[in-house]
């Protein structure tokens, strides 16, 4: 009988203190679908120095919140009906949400020390730091360069490991891991000019690929564009304008979404799958960027359409980065018919996000998603090129070296001058330095995990990569002197925001069909300075001083994403 009482109470102990893990901390085991993992993932409660709910927690019962179901928010299908995923707009703080007092315990300066990621990130970036990072990001660009003079030139990329040059596979052409260089991500146009030549003159020829990308067909007007501008020749800028514009009218009619994959030939969209990542990410930056440099106003009607579909229906978590309860906000790849998951990956492409969402002025969602990124930066010291939100661990292993977490890291620099981005380039770089330099240059990493590398070092790395990095710390460099003068293309090369480009003489050549609107719906054309986000988070009333000089993302929620890509 006393092992009977002694095991009855040892299950009496342990349910006691799963209670008070429940009561106390919001803790114990995950009764949904996440039973493989021992903590819940939805965020806890926020507590003040005097064991009080924090005034910025929301009620408990919704998905992603104390009360409601385990597991990320993020697997919550949308409300049907024509508010699906909608953002509410920012809730007016309560007295004293947003004052002194909350944030002196949140961030950790009033009644407490400060935690390990202020004592990390927050303090000041001194300057000889910063200038041994200026040096090193300029180091490691001239060693792949004079590496690829050195033993590739003229060939299109450098195996670095073999040191010798990397050129296309004509004997097969499907072999798409070299192919890709003649004008896919690597040396775009310059590989392709003549291909692009035959196909402005004759269109696709009849025995070629009928199936594009939505990114690969609507990305060419920012360049086509300056081409026609400067040549006073409009036929460029309208065979990319057309195929914007055909692209754009293949969008669903319910969610405004657009696929990654469509047929030239038929119209029918291959894939269905809508995400900021492979497929679709420069297409909507494009959309930006071209308004910025040509000042079309479709162009901005467009990406304010875009960019709303995209917060309806892609986008998932908490309502506010910076404050309340439940998961930090993602975007997820959903059905661009019906907004449903189609998986529960994200691609390290989309890691360009944020920086397009600095351009646009909705720098609060770039601070919380760009977290994200880095957390499994910090985790692995490179980026998957899938990574399952899911499971916590990635999908598809290798790292070509991309350079669109240091892109984003850059421009939430330039737009914030937090320190906390200068310590996040400069762990980028030291991953790059430790984990992919090899005899001639730096190597792709084949499995992030093991570190294991690819004889291959694209032509990104150095036009885009390193020059990001290099920027990031260079302080003095002209680029920074000039205020909004210049813009970056997709592919990183600099461009003169220039008046002249402006003005085009056939601006109602482009205006097809009497002036249709080309967001498909009739009403209020924005004026050329609306630029303005649709369904925005980003209100600077609602940005305390305490935070302007702390960390951009209270250290609570950025504990949080650690948390949930599995690093602590």
């Amino acid at each position: 009988m006393q092992w009977r009482a002694l095991v009855l109470g040892l299950v009496l102990l342990r349910l006691g203190l799963h209670g008070v893990l429940w009561l106390v901390f919001g803790l114990g085991p995950s009764m949904g679908f996440y039973q493989r993992f021992p903590l819940s993932f939805g965020f806890q409660r926020l507590r003040g120095p005097d064991g009080s709910a924090s005034p910025a927690s929301g009620p408990a019962g919704r998905p992603g919140t104390p009360g409601g179901p385990s597991g990320p928010s993020w697997l919550q299908p949308q409300v049907p009906g024509p508010a699906a995923g909608r953002r509410r707009a920012p809730r007016r703080p309560e007295p004293d949400v947003c004052g002194p007092g909350h944030w002196g315990y949140v961030l950790g300066g009033r009644g407490r020390g400060r935690d390990e990621y202020e004592k990390r990130y927050s303090g000041a970036f001194p300057p000889q730091l910063r200038a041994q990072m200026r040096d090193l990001a300029r180091g490691m660009f001239v060693f792949g360069y004079d590496n690829y003079m050195a033993h590739a030139f003229p060939e299109d990329e450098l195996n670095p490991i073999h040191c010798r040059g990397r050129g296309p596979d004509r004997g097969d052409p499907s072999n798409l891991n070299i192919n890709d260089v003649l004008g896919n991500y690597s040396l775009t146009l310059v590989d392709a000019l003549d291909t692009l030549a035959v196909n402005l003159k004759t269109g696709v020829p009849p025995d070629s690929n009928n199936e594009t990308c939505t990114a690969g067909a609507g990305s060419l007007l920012v360049e086509f564009g300056i081409l026609s501008r400067l040549l006073g020749d409009s036929t460029f800028e309208w065979v990319a304008r057309r195929a914007v514009k055909a692209l754009w009218n293949l969008r669903s009619n319910d969610t405004g979404l657009l696929g990654n994959v469509v047929n030239i030939q038929t119209g029918h969209w291959v894939g269905k799958q809508s995400g900021l990542g492979a497929g679709l990410d420069s297409f909507y930056e494009y959309l930006l960027k071209s308004y910025i440099l040509f000042g079309e106003k479709e162009d901005l009607e467009m990406f304010n359409a875009a960019y709303k579909s995209i917060q309806n229906y892609l986008r998932r978590g908490r309502e506010a980065c910076n404050e309340g309860e439940g998961d930090p906000p993602l975007y997820v790849n959903v059905n661009m018919f019906s907004g449903q998951l189609m998986n529960t990956w994200i691609d390290s492409l989309q890691a360009f996000f944020p920086g397009l969402q600095v351009l646009i002025g909705d720098v609060e969602d770039a601070i919380c998603l760009h977290a994200f990124y880095y957390a499994i930066w910090k985790r692995y010291g490179a980026l998957p090129e899938r990574y399952n939100w899911q499971l916590q661990a990635p999908d598809v292993f290798f790292y070509p070296l991309r350079p669109e977490l240091v892109e984003s890291t850059y421009l939430l620099y330039q737009a914030t001058r937090n320190p906390f981005y200068l310590h996040v380039g400069m762990d980028i770089l030291q991953s790059l330095e430790k984990h992919t330099k090899v005899k001639c240059g730096y190597a792709t990493l084949h499995h992030v995990i093991d570190k294991s590398t690819e004889d291959r070092m694209e032509s990104f790395f150095l036009s885009e990569t390193c020059k990001y990095l290099y920027l990031l710390f260079d302080e003095e460099n002209p680029v920074h002197k000039s205020g909004t003068r210049y813009m970056f293309t997709t592919e990183g090369h600099i461009i003169s925001v220039d008046e002249h480009l402006r003005e085009s003489p056939w601006k109602e050549f482009f205006s097809e069909e009497g002036g249709q609107d080309p967001v498909g719906k009739s009403g209020h054309r924005p004026r050329p300075h609306e630029l303005k986000v649709i369904n925005s988070s980003s209100n600077c009333n609602r940005v305390p001083d305490e935070r302007r000089y702390s960390l951009p993302l209270k250290s609570v929620y950025m504990r949080q994403i650690d948390q949930m890509v599995g690093l602590i």
